[in-house]
C-alpha cells in the first residue's frame, strides 16, 4: 500500500512538473511511451485526394501510466459533425470551450482518440467533391486506412483495449466500423486490442426512430390528438418510402416530419425536449440555392455541432495551436457536403450489422437518454427487439438494474441490462448529447463498459 502512494505521488509530481513547463502543447511527433499528460495528432490520406485528421491525448491518471488504461475512439454524428471539436471540448476532453479543466473528462480513466471522420468533417478535408464519402462502406474503409496508420505508428497502444464509443449518426458508423475492424484483425492487417462498441443516441434503424416519434411526443404530453395523427401519418409515408428502396426519397420525407413536429410542439427541441429549438443559422456557402429541405436539415443536425463560440475557438486558439492545418481549410468547412453526400445512405438501417457483431462475439453496448427525441429511446428498443441475436430472448427476460453515480445518494441515474456481449443503459435526464447533460454518469457508464468498475 506505501509502495502503492509512493508510485501515485511520483505521478502525480510528474503531471505538475509537465502543467507547469507547458508539455502538454502536443506536436506531430510521437511522444515517448513512457510520457503520461502528452498528446499527438496528424492527417492521414485514406484515398487520393481525401485527408482524414486525428488527435489523441494519453490518459492523464495520476496513479496509472496510460498502458495500464485503455483507448476510447470517439465518433460524433451528423454526418459532419466533429469529434475533435465537438465530442473534445463539449463532452468528455480534458478542457470545455472555455479552455477551462472538465471535471468528467474520460481522459482520467482512459487515452482519448477524436477522429474527424468522414472526410470533409472538422479539420479533415477533401480536395475535390468526388472524394466525399457516399455511403457507410467507404466511411469504413477509410477508417481502416487512419487506424492502420495509427497502431503501426503508435504500437505503445497496439496491446491496450481499445473501444469504440458514438453519438448519433456517428453510432451508424461506429457499428460499420467495428464489424470492418474485427475482419481486419482476424485477417491479420491491423494490429489492435478491439474490445468493444458503444452505440449512444445512434442512427442505428432511422424507421424505428421515426415511427415512434408520434407515441413519445404524445406520451410526453407534447402531442395532442390531432398532432399525433399528423405526425403518424407522415411517419408512414416514411416507411413506405423504405419499403420500395426510395432513400433519397425517405430522407427528405424524414424531414417534412421535423417540419409537422416544430409546427405541432411550438419548435420541441430533438435534442432534448424539454428545451425549445433555436432558429437555424444562415449557411453562408451558397448552400442555400440547393436542395433546401436537405439544407434545412443541415442547418439542424450539423449547425448545432459547430455553433459560434465553438467554431472561433477551433478557428483560433486551437488551429494555431495544431500548426499543421492548411490554409485553406476551415474547421467545418465543408460539413455541409459532407452530409448532403450521404443523402441515399442517410435512411438505411444497419441492425444487420449490429446482428453481426454480437455473432463475432464482440461486446456491443447501446445507451441513449431519456430526453433525446431525434434518438428517442423507444425507437432503439424497437430495433434492438428486431435483432437475430440467439442469445436475445435470454437479454429480454432479464430485469434491469439501478445505476447510481454517488453510493450514498439514493436517486437512480440510470438503468442497464446485459447479457453476455450485448448491455443497454437508460441514461436519466440526459438528452442527445449524454456526456453533456449527465457528466458523471457517462463517465461511470464508459468505466463500467472499459470494466474498470
Amino acid at each position: 500500500m506505501v509502495l502503492a502512494w509512493r508510485m501515485c505521488s511520483v505521478r502525480l509530481w510528474r503531471l505538475f512538473l509537465s502543467l507547469l513547463l507547458g508539455l502538454n502543447a502536443g506536436s506531430t511527433a510521437d511522444w515517448p511511451a513512457e510520457e503520461e499528460g502528452k498528446e499527438a495528432w496528424d492527417y492521414v490520406t485514406v484515398r487520393k485526394d481525401a485527408h482524414m485528421f486525428w488527435w489523441l491525448y494519453y490518459a492523464t491518471n495520476p496513479c496509472k501510466n496510460f498502458s495500464e488504461l485503455p483507448l476510447v475512439m470517439w465518433l460524433q454524428g451528423g454526418p459532419g459533425g466533429s469529434s475533435t471539436g465537438f465530442g473534445n471540448f463539449e463532452e468528455i476532453g480534458p478542457l470545455d470551450t472555455q479552455l477551462k479543466p472538465r471535471n468528467t473528462t474520460w481522459l482520467q480513466w482512459a487515452s482519448l482518440l477524436f477522429v474527424d471522420n468522414p472526410v470533409g468533417t472538422g479539420f479533415s478535408y477533401v480536395n475535390t467533391t468526388d472524394a466525399y464519402a457516399k455511403d457507410l462502406a467507404t466511411v469504413a474503409s477509410d477508417m481502416m486506412v487512419l487506424l492502420k496508420s495509427f497502431f503501426d505508428r503508435h504500437k505503445e497502444f497496439q496491446t491496450v483495449p481499445f473501444y469504440i464509443f458514438s453519438e448519433s449518426y456517428g453510432g451508424k458508423m461506429a457499428a460499420g466500423i467495428s464489424l470492418e475492424l474485427y475482419k481486419a484483425i482476424q485477417q491479420g492487417a491491423i494490429r489492435c486490442n478491439f474490445s468493444g462498441v458503444a452505440l449512444g443516441d445512434s442512427w442505428i434503424s432511422p424507421i424505428d426512430s421515426v415511427l415512434s416519434w408520434g407515441p413519445y411526443l404524445y406520451s410526453m404530453s407534447l402531442l395532442d390528438d390531432k398532432g399525433l395523427a399528423e405526425v403518424s401519418g407522415i411517419a408512414e409515408q416514411v416507411l413506405k418510402a423504405i419499403d420500395k428502396g426510395l432513400y433519397k426519397e425517405a430522407t427528405q420525407l424524414w424531414g417534412k416530419a421535423e417540419v409537422v413536429i416544430e409546427k405541432n410542439t411550438d419548435g420541441v427541441n430533438f435534442y432534448n425536449i424539454l428545451t425549445k429549438s433555436t432558429p437555424s443559422p444562415a449557411m453562408g456557402s451558397g448552400l442555400e440555392f440547393l436542395r433546401s429541405p436537405l439544407v434545412r436539415l443541415c442547418q439542424r443536425h450539423v449547425r448545432h455541432l459547430q455553433g459560434d463560440a465553438l467554431s472561433q475557438l477551433m478557428n483560433g486558439p486551437i488551429r494555431k495551436k495544431l500548426k499543421i492545418i492548411p490554409e485553406d481549410c476551415s474547421w467545418g468547412g465543408q460539413a455541409s457536403y459532407v452530409f448532403l453526400s450521404m443523402e441515399e445512405d442517410f435512411m438505411k438501417p444497419v441492425i444487420s450489422i449490429v446482428d453481426e457483431l454480437l455473432e463475432a462475439g464482440v461486446n456491443v453496448t447501446v445507451y441513449n437518454g431519456q430526453l433525446d427525441l431525434i434518438v428517442d429511446t423507444m425507437g432503439q428498443e424497437a430495433w434492438l427487439r428486431r435483432l437475430k441475436w440467439p442469445q436475445l430472448s435470454k437479454f429480454n427476460q432479464l430485469k434491469w438494474k439501478a445505476l447510481h453515480t454517488n453510493p450514498k445518494s439514493s436517486e437512480t441515474s440510470a438503468f442497464v441490462k446485459s447479457y453476455e456481449n450485448l448491455s443497454f443503459y437508460w441514461i436519466l435526464r440526459a438528452g442527445h448529447m449524454v456526456p453533456s447533460d449527465q457528466g458523471e454518469m457517462a463517465l461511470k457508464m464508459m468505466r463500467l463498459v472499459t470494466e474498470q468498475e
